[in-house]
């Protein structure tokens, strides 16, 4: 029991805690307390915090929940681009009157934002272009195929041409944030609020 004592004293002593103070001969002065004759020193410690096992169902639901966060993550800030880009190309589409100069700045647009985002945007998974969608639908108010609709004159906008090639996305999926995507719609205001960080897209 002793030996066990003075190697516990050991190890808390190494922690070098904010109770002790270093004499001039690079000794240690610490608190400490008196226990069936043996004198222990008391560190103060950072608080931790401890759980309980989860069950299987809990730790399965637990685990879908941070996948889904992982690929939240990874799909908004292309949601948050998308609406940028957007609004940009609407108030500068607005400023312009002949069309073949609207059609013109809207094919450079969309030449630029390929020739940055196109690698990226394909690195997504399947089930992060579907959230993408409905991020899509979330930011910008319009679903991605009214958006394909409205930017299609003489071409396809880059987003939608990378969005539609995802296996098994229907582009015509709305934002339901009460309903279905309540949970991805939890996570967005996380991320909102500053509780979550994700990485930004800059053009």
């Amino acid at each position: 029991m002793r030996s066990n004592l003075i190697l516990i004293s050991f190890f808390l002593l190494s922690l070098h805690s904010s109770a002790q103070i270093q004499t001039p001969d690079g000794r240690y002065k610490v608190l400490a307390t008196v226990v069936n004759g043996d004198t222990i020193p008391i560190i103060n410690l950072a608080p931790a915090e401890i759980f309980a096992s989860l069950s299987p169902i809990a730790a399965a639901n637990m685990k879908a929940y941070l996948k889904l966060r992982r690929d939240v993550l990874r799909a908004y800030p292309y949601a948050k681009l998308a609406s940028t880009q957007l609004k940009f190309i609407n108030d500068s589409v607005g400023k312009i009157d002949s069309e073949r100069q609207r059609k013109k700045f809207i094919k450079t647009t969309e030449k630029e934002l390929k020739n940055q985002f196109e690698k990226d945007l394909k690195k997504l998974t399947v089930t992060q272009g579907r959230i993408l969608i409905k991020l899509i639908d979330r930011e910008t108010g319009s679903t991605s195929f009214a958006l394909v609709k409205e930017l299609r004159g003489s071409l396809q906008a880059f987003f939608w041409q990378g969005l539609s090639r995802l296996f098994g996305s229907n582009l015509k999926s709305e934002y339901d944030a009460k309903g279905e995507d309540a949970l991805i719609e939890s996570i967005v205001q996380q991320i909102e609020r500053g509780e979550l960080q994700y990485q930004t897209v800059v053009k």
